[in-house]
């Protein structure tokens, strides 16, 4: 039996599966301290579930939106020591460059710039300046600072630096938090430093959290491995998510892809999640969802770490709908719908009061929207098939039709006909596929590195570079003997004096059994 729950801005899903059938869910309010909706969530599916012993839960999978949060409102970020390991050739460009003024202040802008790095090649540029590492450490330790982010120029290549300097931080101050951008970031310098500053600061506060989830667990009687959801499709264990809590970013929409392709059954599809505050629009590819092909921003930050391409718009059961019916969202009443909205009693025109007089759905006290003037709610309907219909477009990626699967508590919202659309799809179990998303992933990780054409053989460094990714995948929870390669990407780098190419590969395996905790990397 596996328990997925995924958090929202609205509610919390718990779903339970047995293999791959459904076998009890339930949809709790989400909480402002998260864990009390998501105890919420789990306790109802047992009591829908009723034969059913809390001990037969084999694993848990969660997927959070806390740590994205944590950045986005600037709490609970520890204070990061940013050493950035290079700074003969780029200190035109130091850290925390372009980042939002509140953020550097939250993270407390420490900086320090050291000689050092490597070539795209993995040779040395300059000797590493080892008495700037020292007094670094001093200042470090002057300052009281509970985590550092180590950048080097070009570590996905040649990381032995970053790792000798993460041991020697340990060293001379234990207990300090050590993000290193190799096992994080791809290449490019500036974004990867950006995500390891970023997962620098929140891991504290990850370890916290993940503290806290498996004590409300056992509290529960639940004492499973407990997995969390990845932004690309896949799981990682609870003590690999503590290392690396960035990788969650975005995962809540990712997971309702996964979930529409089990329930749709399509593995080339667009997908519409409809919550109660947003709409996320994305396209499945093979199986997966569509990765960002661009740097991604997060609370004003850019990085390249992996992120799903999902587009949000401001349309969900809660969104507020002007008189006239010209205007739908972007303002909600969000999770207050059920007190706010007409149908519950409430004053105030919702898109769900539209479904609800239209006859799309029934719910609430249909009474309550009889008045409703035949034009608004025709006006209104068409304003938010226009919204769905110019987005969805968007994110296509050829002129031609495509099947769209509805999944999300707000389903009801989308029309049976748009624009480009070749069938809308409305799964059974579809407003908790998030929860079923995160419940069937498997555990995923990735690997990159660079070679050179004629120095070295692509088929040595393509193996290198699959058995990285293997690796990874087992230290995040997989077992290694049903792990397979889902992609390889192979592009050359510009502006070298030699053909370079960088072999980009993910990696994607069954849980293994008795995982829990996880490799720490």
């Amino acid at each position: 039996m596996r328990l997925g729950i995924d958090v929202g801005g609205t509610h919390t899903d718990a779903v339970l599966m047995d293999g791959g059938d459904v076998c009890a869910s339930h949809k709790a309010l989400t909480t402002a301290d998260i864990s009390s909706g998501i105890i919420a969530a789990i306790n109802g599916v047992l009591k829908n579930k009723k034969d059913l012993s809390p001990s037969a839960v084999t694993a848990v999978m969660l997927g959070t939106t806390q740590f994205t949060n944590a950045v986005v409102e600037r709490k609970k970020l520890a204070q990061v020591a940013a050493i950035r390991i290079g700074a003969q050739s780029t200190s035109a460009l130091p850290p925390f460059m372009d980042w939002p003024g509140d953020l550097t202040r939250a993270l407390g802008g420490h900086c320090h710039m050291i000689d050092g790095g490597h070539e795209y090649d993995g040779s040395e540029i300059v000797p590493f300046d080892e008495a700037a590492f020292e007094t670094a450490i001093t200042d470090i330790r002057s300052k009281n600072l509970k985590a550092a982010a180590l950048c080097s120029v070009f570590s996905p290549v040649n990381a032995a630096t970053e790792l000798l300097c993460r041991d020697r931080l340990q060293d001379a101050i234990p207990g300090i938090e050590v993000a290193l951008s190799h096992q994080i970031g791809k290449i490019g310098l500036y974004q990867r430093e950006n995500a390891t500053l970023l997962n620098a600061a929140l891991m504290g506060f990850a370890r916290d959290i993940v503290a806290a989830f498996e004590s409300s667990f056992a509290g529960l009687g639940i004492n499973a491995p407990f997995f969390i959801s990845q932004n690309d499709g896949t799981l990682m264990s609870a003590g690999f998510a503590a290392d690396f809590p960035v990788l969650t970013f975005s995962s809540g929409p990712t997971n309702s892809m996964r979930g529409a392709l089990y329930l749709s059954g399509l593995k080339d599809a667009m997908v519409v999640d409809v919550g109660g505050t947003t709409s996320d629009i994305g396209m499945l590819m093979n199986g997966f969802p569509r990765q960002s092909g661009t740097s991604v921003e997060i609370g004003g930050v850019l990085t390249n770490f992996r992120m799903p391409d999902v587009l949000a718009i401001g349309l969900g059961g809660g969104s507020l709908v002007a008189e006239d019916g010209k205007t739908v969202g972007p303002d909600s009443v969000g999770h207050q719908l059920i007190t706010e909205g007409l149908v519950f009693g409430g004053s105030r025109l919702t898109a769900t009061d539209i479904a609800v007089a239209a006859k799309h759905v029934a719910i609430g006290d249909e009474s309550r929207v009889a008045a409703l003037k035949p034009d608004t709610i025709r006006q209104a309907l068409e304003t938010m098939r226009d919204l769905l219909g110019q987005n969805i477009d968007k994110m296509k990626t050829s002129a031609g039709d495509l099947p769209l699967v509805v999944v999300g508590g707000g389903g009801f919202l989308v029309p049976d006909d748009l624009p480009g659309i070749s069938e809308v799809i409305h799964p059974n179990h579809g407003s908790v596929a998030n929860a079923i998303g995160a419940a069937l992933a498997q555990v995923g990780a990735e690997a990159e590195i660079v070679y050179t054409r004629g120095e070295r053989e692509r088929g040595d460094a393509l193996a290198e570079v699959q058995k990285q990714a293997k690796d990874n995948a087992v230290k995040a929870g997989a077992d290694p003997a049903h792990i397979t390669i889902t992609e390889i990407e192979e592009t050359p780098m510009s502006y070298m004096a030699k053909p370079t190419m960088r072999l980009h590969v993910k990696a994607v395996g069954d849980l293994a059994r008795g995982a829990k905790d996880g490799a720490r990397a």
